[in-house]
């Protein structure tokens, strides 16, 4: 019997490559650059079968070119904002994800941001780095402490959800908002608000893990900046979209933000050039889910998803 012929758009962990090789007909990126649109739209009358990365971007144009020999694209990720979801249903095309994997490798970089962000970790870092740590006093690099404060979740899904377990250890009072209220075995005692209006008065640490989409895009503007705390502290390990990033760098002029810690940015990879001056800004290179367990666990699950669709049965992620 033929094997399925899968494309898999970047370089995945061993394990995933390994497995794929096993059960499919695999043209493998191992050169791990960015395909082009024409590229993907090439690709596509080669192979049954597409794992790509948030990367890749699936518009309704390249939707509407994309060859009928193509039948699923099983996403190496959670977020599918780069995926015209309509787009590809209406061509008859399948798209999965993968969730629930990802959320504590995900966490534990959203606590790695809101920590170095609140206690000064970019300008420490870069004291003892240059040689120019030659002063002390009391006064000396005070910063906004976590423990016992209050943090503010906007998305309460599987990521903020293992946010907040990772929050209470800090013993943070926690308040959160989402579309619809958790039930109350899965809030265990953090307060809902049922609008971000609302949510955003009492967050003194704000943690954004909603996903992007044309209601969210800019979800953080001037006017919400506004109503945060004074000298409060943001992190985003979402999206870059959701974050208007002047808007962002005038808080932190202003003082209104104290600091921010960011994973993700408009523009991927590069980030905003206009940040690398403040040192109030913890940044990383979008590294939430890149731990090697994290990275397996990605990949069998899009392979999973491809397993049961070929086999005729309906993928456990399909969107």
């Amino acid at each position: 019997m033929t094997r399925p012929k899968l494309w898999i758009t970047r370089k995945l962990s061993d394990a995933t490559l390994e497995r794929a090789k096993r059960d499919y007909d695999t043209i493998i990126n191992l050169d791990d650059g960015l395909s082009t649109d024409n590229e993907i739209v090439a690709m596509s009358a080669q192979v049954d079968a597409i794992i790509p990365c948030h990367s890749e971007r699936f518009s309704a144009d390249i939707a509407a070119r994309l060859d009928p020999r193509l039948k699923i694209i099983a996403n190496h990720s959670v977020g599918v904002d780069h995926c015209d979801l309509p787009a590809l249903k209406a061509r008859g095309i399948a798209v999965t994800n993968t969730p629930d994997v990802l959320s504590d490798a995900t966490a534990e970089i959203a606590m790695l941001l809101m920590l170095g962000a609140a206690r000064h970790a970019v300008e420490g870092d870069h004291l003892v780095r240059s040689g120019k740590w030659d002063f002390w006093s009391p006064s000396f690099m005070v910063g906004k402490q976590v423990t016992g404060a209050r943090l503010g979740i906007v998305g309460m899904g599987r990521v903020g959800q293992a946010f907040a377990r990772k929050a209470r250890g800090f013993d943070m009072e926690i308040h959160y908002y989402n579309r619809t209220r958790l039930p109350a075995d899965q809030e265990f005692g953090a307060t809902y608000h049922s609008s971000i209006d609302s949510l955003l008065p009492v967050s003194d640490f704000l943690s954004l893990h909603c996903p992007a989409t044309p209601e969210t895009t800019g979800l953080m503007n001037a006017e919400r900046f506004a109503q945060l705390p004074e000298g409060a502290v943001i992190v985003n390990t979402a999206r870059g979209a959701l974050v208007d990033e002047a808007a962002l760098l005038d808080a932190l002029g202003s003082g209104r933000l104290a600091a921010a810690g960011l994973d993700c940015f408009v523009a991927e990879p590069g980030g905003n050039p206009a940040f690398a001056p403040h040192r109030n800004i913890f940044m990383l290179p979008h590294i939430g889910s890149a731990t090697r367990r994290t990275r397996d666990a990605m990949g069998f699950r899009a392979l999973d998803n491809l397993d049961a669709f070929f086999r005729g049965d309906r993928p456990g992620d399909l969107l």
